[in-house]
């Protein structure tokens, strides 16, 4: 009887193995993606908004979302990413460089996607980066063309003679953008002046520096100026200072115009290239950084006008929000 009962209950217990592997077979998977955002403004929220539209509309309630936000601390960024390599996350999406650094010094095992990250060659220091990372790192760019930005500014202000570069000088990214268009600038007869900042704390000085200095600034796509815009709006539209910006969010706010992107749509680029790799088993190591294809020369009504500043007809004017 004994025998006979041991026999019963492995084949019972062997009966409903069998069971539950075919109902889970037949289940679809679910997947959860953990979201870093380095800091609250609006441009990287349109970015991860844009990536979860994406995904939710190709995997419905098949993706559960375990969106961080650091808060512009660093720290932060590594203790929210090791949370997430706890948990077990099917991928990870680290939004701007600083989420991107941290993911990629934590992990080599879940695939990362980074997203409003500039250049990833800086951001990740890859001497040979040639568009795909050869690792578990892939995701979208939010680089426009800064021989056009800084064509921006000889078309709107050709007669200006100093142009002043802001940016914080704790950002790679920001200082790719900087290098680059200060070659440009110069190249077209400007005097260009350097202005950094290490965090929140000094920017209200070194702005009020750079705007009694010169005669127009630059601030490439930079996540602490984005978050300090307003401020800076208001020591440089008194001070009669017009800004160029590096990306829309941040003209919306301090700027007189820029050469943009649109966020949300990178965000959802970013969404579809997650459902490749969550659904379909595409290779993130192979899968190339994906770049903006519109970029669009727009305007800041209301800047402008307190400038006293015409542009031509060939910018689109931001909508306020």
């Amino acid at each position: 009887m004994k025998k006979q009962f041991i026999a019963a209950l492995a084949a019972s217990s062997a009966l409903a193995a069998v069971t539950g592997s075919t109902a889970l077979a037949g289940e679809a998977q679910t997947f959860t993606v953990g979201i870093c955002q380095y800091v609250q403004h609006e441009a990287l929220d349109e970015a991860t908004q844009g990536f979860k539209d994406a995904l939710t509309e190709k995997l419905g309630d098949r993706v559960v979302f375990d969106e961080q936000n650091a808060q512009g601390d660093s720290a932060l960024c590594a203790t929210i990413i090791n949370s997430f390599i706890s948990s077990g996350e099917d991928l990870i999406l680290a939004n701007a460089t600083t989420a991107l650094q941290a993911a990629a010094t934590a992990t080599a095992d879940i695939p990362i996607l980074g997203t409003s990250v500039t250049e990833y060659g800086a951001a990740l220091q890859l001497d040979d980066f040639d568009g795909t990372t050869g690792r578990n790192i892939s995701g979208t760019s939010d680089l426009a063309p800064l021989d056009v930005q800084a064509a921006v500014i000889k078309e709107l202000f050709p007669d200006a003679e100093t142009a002043g570069l802001l940016y914080c000088s704790a950002e790679p990214n920001s200082q790719y953008q900087i290098d680059v268009v200060q070659n440009e600038l110069t190249n077209l007869g400007y005097t260009c002046r350097l202005y950094t900042f290490a965090d929140s704390y000094d920017i209200s000085s070194v702005t009020m520096t750079a705007a009694s200095e010169c005669d127009v600034l630059y601030i490439p796509t930079d996540n602490m100026a984005a978050s300090n815009a307003e401020l800076i709006a208001n020591i440089c539209i008194p001070d009669g200072v017009p800004v160029i910006a590096g990306e829309e969010n941040t003209c919306r706010l301090c700027g007189v115009a820029t050469f943009s992107i649109n966020y949300y749509d990178l965000g959802y680029t970013t969404g579809t290239m997650a459902v490749q790799i969550l659904e379909d088993g595409a290779d993130i190591s192979s899968m190339p950084i994906g770049y903006a294809s519109v970029f669009t020369k727009k305007y800041n009504p209301q800047i402008c006008e307190a400038l006293n500043i015409t542009v031509p007809d060939d910018y689109v004017a931001l909508e306020a929000k």
